[in-house]
Order: structure tokens, then C-alpha cells, then sequence
């Protein structure tokens, strides 16, 4: 991908030879200049591409250029139009910047004017875009990457983050819910490239399945029941950065198919849109789901999970790198203790590493916040929060059951919840806090019925 996408400049003027003077001057590896004769062929333009800075002249062959002004901000709200005339006068770029104009110029203009007036243009729509990201979700570098200088049980992964970091290849991350993987997602943004552009991230398990196209690709006013304005999806936030997607394995078939098509493309519409729109984006998604058994039962499409693949990071359960977890508890009481002296006896961390850890590094650091809470004075024992028990859990207690795994704990609530709902969807979906599509897709994926 590139790292500075592309600008794309329009000139709409029926004078042919200034519209091949101004893409001379202005076009480059980074600006791609267009032209149009008339207001209807720019517009159209304008519907067909992204269009950056349009250079609007006010006498075209099929009306003012002040009446194209709303259709063109219409077709691209992020567009900025600087205005341009032979006729000069107050009234008219009054009537401009009524219409939703960036700026005005007389003609004769010179060639270096025109250029600051476009890259100052440029650089008021990124401001802008940084504002409304910024409004919108801003998932700031917070997190903190310490943990792939130091853990041993991480050297594998940390190599291929770093790997990850320097290219531009898609990214999927595998392991267990609570191993950390949006973590490592925003630690390859973060020490990459693109480390000062946006990180977005959407949960494609923790939304209705309408709502997860409308949040990936946007939608116009009026695309549907609710839709009451203008809303830009996260593929346009994302735009010159990193898309996160995490548990991809629960996003549905068909969208599975359009985002293959954005990947391939790098362009989408709206719901409800016609302007095609472009989104150059890295692709980092994560699962806990077996995407290969999804590719053979068909699931999930063969072509998405290789596409998605290009480099794969498997991040192993903290059962598997106990040697990591006496780190990560003095980190995460480094974390919750607000600088007080918080200590942990040696017996703790053998009680600890008994523990099967079903919920990962996740639960681990649940306990130790849990403990430094509950727990009054200068030691703790996280050990008496394991297995439910108020009181100190011995070596090995943990371990008399054998440990069910997230997916069989999930399988047998949702079939608990069905029957006591005598099998209605709608109601176990309520029960469960989450949307009837989710609830199908996990009724299919354990094979259970309703």
C-alpha cells in the first residue's frame, strides 16, 4: 500500500488549454489531476472517484459553477472546491462560499498561487478528517508493548511482530480469547510505518449482522430504518493506516465476499450510495476460531483466509509460557498499584502457575487488579480469587476437575439457555446479550439444535 495515498485533483472548465497547463504544473507521483468541459461530466466524475480539491470554474457551457456546488459536496462531503472566475466581484464568491466553497481565485492566476491554494485546500480536509477520527474512535497507543522485549515464552512472536511491523502484508493473529491479540494488532501498527496514521478496530462478533456492513462500508441517509444521516464506516476512518478486525471468523459469508472485493479493489460504496469511494488500507484481523476447519466445513471462504493470511502469528495460552507469568504479574501491579509497594510471596507464583488459566493472560491480570482492590495492605495473594474460593487455593486444587475449554463452556450455556427457553430464538438471544444472527451463527458452529 502507499504510504501517502494519492491526491486526486478535478478541474471542470471548458477551457482546454488551462485545464492542460494546471495537470502539467500540479501532477505527480502523489497528485493525479482530472478534468472536465462541463459541470455534468465533473459531477460525474465526482460520483465515479474520490475527489480531493476541485478547481471550479464559474462559467461553464451548462450553467453557473456556483449550482454544481451542493451536487458535487453531496456526492463527496470531504471534497474542498476553490472556486475560479474571469468575472471578479464581492457578490460572487459570497455566493460561492454560500454554495460550500473552500476558497476563491481570479483569473488570471499564477500557476504558484494556485498550488499553495490546493495544498493549503489539502491540508484543511486532513485536519478536518483527523478531528472527526478523533471524535469518532481513537484507539490511542495506550497499550504498552513492553512485553515483547522481555518474555521468554514470546521470542517466537516477537520476531514476527517485528517482521509484521516492516511490511505491508495483511496479518492474521491466532490463539485463545485473552491471549492478547489486539494487543499485538496495535503493537505492529505502532512500531510500523504507519504509526502515525489511524488504527481502527471493529468486534465482528459483538455486532448484528446488518450492523457489521453498515459499520464497515458507511451508509447514506435514508439506506435503511434508522438511517437518519450521513454516517462514514470504518474503512474510510482507516483510510493510509491499519484496519483491525477482530474475531473475523464470525463475520457473515457474503461479507466475507465484499471484503475480499475491498481488498482487491481498494474501493466500496456506502449503503444506499452510489459514489464509489477508495480506502487503501493494511489488514490486521484476529480470531479464536479454527479458520481452517471453517474453509473445509464453508464457512469461511478459502480465498479471504488466504488473503487474510499472508503472514500468520500464532500466539500460544498462557498455560504454555508459564515461564511468562511471574513478568506479568509484576507488571500488572506495577499497572493497579498506583505506586505503592505491593508485594507477592514466592508461594503465590508456584500456587499460580497450578492454575489452567482457561481465560489466558486476561484472567490473570483480572485477578491481580481483583487482588489489589479486595486485598487491604502491602502483600497479595491472587491465588485465594482462583476457582471462586475466598481462602488459599493449594497446589494443584485447581486441577481435580479436568478444565472445560471457553468454546465447550459457551456450547453448553447457549444449549442450557435454549431449553429453558423451549427453543425461541428471539428470547435466548435476549437472555444471552446477544443479536438472533450472532445466536444463529453459534447455534450452526456447535452444531446444536434449536
Amino acid at each position: 500500500m502507499s504510504r501517502n495515498p494519492v491526491k486526486r485533483v478535478l478541474i471542470i472548465d471548458d477551457d482546454a488549454g488551462l485545464c492542460e497547463t494546471v495537470k502539467d504544473f500540479l501532477a505527480s507521483d502523489q497528485v493525479l489531476v482530472l478534468s472536465a468541459r462541463s459541470g455534468r461530466d465533473g459531477l460525474a466524475l465526482c460520483l465515479r472517484e474520490s475527489i480531493d480539491v476541485v478547481l471550479l470554474d464559474q462559467k461553464l457551457p451548462d450553467g453557473e459553477g456556483v449550482s454544481f456546488c451542493g451536487p458535487i459536496l453531496k456526492s463527496n462531503d470531504r471534497a474542498k472546491i476553490i472556486f475560479i472566475t474571469a468575472y471578479p466581484n464581492l457578490s460572487n464568491a459570497i455566493n460561492a462560499v454560500r454554495a460550500g466553497a473552500y476558497d476563491y481565485l481570479s483569473k488570471p492566476f499564477e500557476l504558484d498561487e494556485l498550488s499553495l491554494t490546493i495544498h493549503r485546500a489539502l491540508r484543511t480536509a486532513e485536519l478536518e478528517r483527523i478531528e472527526q477520527f478523533t471524535k469518532y474512535r481513537t484507539i490511542r497507543k495506550t497499550d504498552s508493548c513492553r512485553w515483547t522485549q522481555t518474555q521468554k515464552g514470546m521470542a517466537d512472536i516477537v520476531k514476527l511482530v517485528h517482521l509484521s511491523a516492516n511490511s505491508d502484508a495483511n496479518v492474521l493473529i491466532t490463539g485463545e480469547t485473552g491471549t492478547g491479540k489486539s494487543l499485538i494488532a496495535k503493537t505492529i501498527h505502532y512500531t510500523g510505518a504507519l504509526r502515525d496514521a489511524s488504527f481502527v478496530g471493529i468486534n465482528c462478533a459483538a455486532l448484528p449482522e446488518n450492523l457489521i456492513e453498515a459499520e464497515l462500508f458507511g451508509f447514506e441517509k435514508g439506506a435503511f430504518s434508522g438511517a437518519l444521516k450521513v454516517k462514514k464506516g470504518i474503512f474510510e476512518w482507516a483510510d493510509g493506516g491499519t484496519l483491525f478486525l477482530d474475531e473475523i471468523g464470525d463475520m457473515p459469508l457474503h461479507l466475507q465476499s465484499k471484503l475480499l472485493s475491498v481488498l482487491d479493489e481498494k474501493k466500496f460504496i456506502r449503503l444506499g450510495g452510489e459514489v464509489i469511494r477508495h480506502a487503501d488500507v493494511r489488514i490486521i484481523a484476529a480470531t479464536n476460531s479454527d479458520l481452517e476447519g471453517g474453509v473445509r466445513k464453508g464457512t469461511f471462504r478459502r480465498d479471504l483466509y488466504y488473503r487474510l493470511g499472508v503472514l500468520t502469528i500464532h500466539v500460544p495460552p498462557l498455560r504454555d509460557r508459564l515461564e511468562d507469568l511471574r513478568e506479568l504479574c509484576l507488571e500488572f501491579v506495577r499497572e493497579f498499584s498506583k505506586g505503592e509497594d505491593i508485594h507477592i510471596p514466592e508461594v503465590e507464583f508456584q500456587r499460580l502457575c497450578a492454575h489452567d488459566w482457561p481465560g489466558n493472560v486476561r484472567e490473570l491480570r483480572n485477578i491481580i487488579e481483583r487482588s489489589i482492590l479486595i486485598q487491604k495492605g502491602p502483600t497479595i495473594e491472587p491465588s485465594k480469587l482462583l476457582c471462586g474460593n475466598q481462602t488459599a487455593v493449594p497446589v494443584g486444587a485447581c486441577l481435580k476437575e479436568p478444565i472445560a475449554t471457553l468454546d465447550e463452556v459457551e456450547r453448553h450455556h447457549i444449549s442450557t439457555v435454549l431449553a429453558r427457553s423451549n427453543g425461541n430464538l428471539a428470547k435466548s438471544s435476549r437472555s444471552l446479550g446477544i443479536s438472533l444472527s450472532t445466536l444463529k451463527r453459534k447455534i450452526k458452529r456447535y452444531g446444536l439444535k434449536a
